[in-house]
């Protein structure tokens, strides 16, 4: 039982162990990482080998899998080449095994004490980070060294050969066993060491190692499948078509593990060697010999996971052209028809508060006031990726300038949706649920705090359009008003709570906290008056105001 436990015990410090490395590299290097995974999508080989290169770092294929379902599932990264990097991450893991397997014990000690120092005395660092990454690769040296100490009395207890021979014969079965182990330890890398070490050690037969090599390679594939569950059907495409790459290659070699076993038992080989070099072959043949399938796979994948569209489907950006990118002036210009439907669908929520407010609406229109946040949300990230791969560089002054009012509107507007959905949910579980109403003098002044949230949001994008300074001081003038007339109502509510109106007392803390939000909204809507101004005060003129000659000297520069 102790055996077992020192056994389990290592098992867990390696796992551990490609943990801190993986996360300390990630955390160090994850950014340089992601563009290189991003800038190699041009080429296929180019993809499959920048997939070995940060496999190789991170140290599991787990954590390259996640950053390359989160680009497809952010559409910043075709399936084709997604599917050739997962294809080069099984080729860099099964190199990382092959390196730890060298008889490192001298550096394990090193690699510890040096992590330590360096993490302890300069934690928040980037030296502090690799030296997390030392103690990492020291704590999985040091816990192969214990499994091979853990492995060596199994060999002659009589229980853990029993346990040991139900996986001889059925070669499904074992790889069965392989993929489950792979799972539980959530990384293939651990399974194969722990298979080499128990092989080596004379535990299990090199039928049984060699199994449960494929085996490992199909649980990580399970694994990437699990954590692209959560995401979008792209993300899951990726997940589908490397667990159908991993499933072909345990198709095509499990009938001939037998034979090959029989064949390698013939050398005089360390079969400890012999299962890592196989891990090594497998994968490398297996991915070179599907590299080329990627494209059709990809196809596949796409015609059996479809983009579902339905009534609720999340609204998705129309004028958002990526060929547009390397032309700023257009590419703004694009950003600007979609930041208008924000626009649009942030007055579409304000109109169903309106009715949620007054009474006439339920908790259906409430659900719908979410969905169109939902809706706010998707074009507030896409317009927000999009104008990050605009190249800031080629920008000239006014450019630049619009960029920024455009990327600081879609925020705003944003945050307003934010706001509205909460008022929506405030106004559906303290009045709707609880069967209250306002008092006729609190519907009415919502009411007409709704009307200049309006006038506000038109206002607002008439001036982000237009950059006219009248507009701007007379949004500028509008939020004052704003604030005086919700001070006002918010004193005319608590005289209503003097005179003891029911329906102030019931829904008290709901009112103020609409006026507040509202304020709240509104300011976010006239923000955009602040910048015009300041830049005018700085002596920048739109181009709308430049006096007529000054127009044609522009143009004829």
């Amino acid at each position: 039982m102790l055996t077992l436990l020192n056994l389990l015990s290592a098992v867990s410090l390696l796992v551990w162990g490609t943990h801190i490395v993986r996360t300390g590299i990630l955390r160090v290097y994850g950014a340089s990482l992601r563009r290189v995974l991003s800038r190699s999508m041009q080429r296929m080989p180019l993809a499959f080998l920048s997939g070995i290169a940060v496999t190789a770092l991170v140290q599991s294929s787990n954590a390259t899998a996640l950053l390359v379902t989160s680009f497809v599932a952010q559409g910043l990264v075709p399936l084709t080449p997604a599917l050739a990097i997962m294809l080069g991450a099984d080729v860099g893991t099964a190199l990382m095994a092959r390196v730890l397997t060298f008889d490192l014990s001298w550096l394990s000690p090193l690699l510890i004490f040096l992590g330590v120092v360096f993490f302890l005395g300069r934690k928040q660092t980037r030296a502090g980070q690799l030296g997390r990454v030392a103690i990492g690769l020291g704590l999985i040296i040091l816990a192969l060294q214990l499994i091979v100490e853990a492995a060596s009395p199994m060999t002659h207890a009589a229980g853990v050969k029993v346990l040991f021979s139900s996986l001889t014969g059925d070669q499904l079965l074992d790889a069965l066993t392989g993929a489950v182990f792979a799972m539980v330890s959530y990384s293939s890398l651990a399974a194969v060491l722990l298979t080499a070490t128990l092989a080596g050690s004379a535990v299990i037969s090199l039928k049984v190692a060699l199994c449960l090599v494929v085996g490992a390679n199909l649980g990580s594939g399970v694994l990437a499948l699990m954590g692209a569950a959560k995401q979008g059907v792209e993300a899951r495409r990726v997940a589908v078509g490397s667990l159908l790459f991993k499933l072909a290659g345990c198709v095509l070699v499990l009938p001939w593990i037998g034979l090959l076993a029989d064949w390698l038992q013939g050398y005089d080989f360390n079969e400890a060697e012999v299962v890592i070099g196989f891990h090594v072959a497998y994968n490398l043949v297996r991915c070179l010999l599907f590299l080329p399938l990627t494209g059709p796979l990809a196809r596949f994948c796409t015609a059996i996971l479809p983009s579902r569209e339905s009534a609720e489907t999340i609204l998705r950006p129309r004028h958002l052209d990526t060929a547009a990118l390397d032309t700023p002036a257009l590419a703004l210009t694009n950003a600007s028809r979609e930041l208008l439907r924000m626009g649009d669908v942030i007055e579409q929520m304000l109109q169903h508060l309106l009715v949620l407010v007054s009474g006439a609406g339920d908790k259906q229109l409430a659900r719908e006031v979410r969905r169109l946040d939902d809706d706010v949300d998707a074009l507030y990230t896409a317009i927000k990726l999009y104008l990050a791969r605009m190249p800031r560089e080629d920008l000239d002054e006014r450019d630049s300038r619009r960029w920024a009012e455009t990327i600081e509107l879609a925020i705003n507007l944003e945050q307003a949706g934010d706001l509205i959905e909460r008022m929506a949910s405030d106004v559906e579980s303290k009045k709707i649920a609880a069967r209250r109403s306002f008092s006729a003098s609190g519907v009415e002044e919502l009411t007409s705090l709704h009307r200049l949230l309006v006038d506000s949001l038109k206002l607002c994008l008439s001036v982000y359009l237009s950059g006219d300074l009248d507009a701007a001081r007379r949004l500028r003038r509008l939020k004052q008003r704003f604030r005086l007339l919700e001070r006002r109502y918010a004193h005319a509510h608590v005289e209503r709570l003097h005179q003891q109106v029911v329906e102030s007392f019931e829904t008290s803390s709901l009112h103020l906290g609409l006026l507040s939000d509202m304020r709240r909204v509104n300011s976010l809507f006239c923000s955009i008056a602040h910048g015009v101004l300041e830049a005018a005060d700085a002596g920048y003129a739109t181009e709308h105001e430049l006096p007529v000659e000054g127009r044609e000297e522009s143009g004829g520069v």
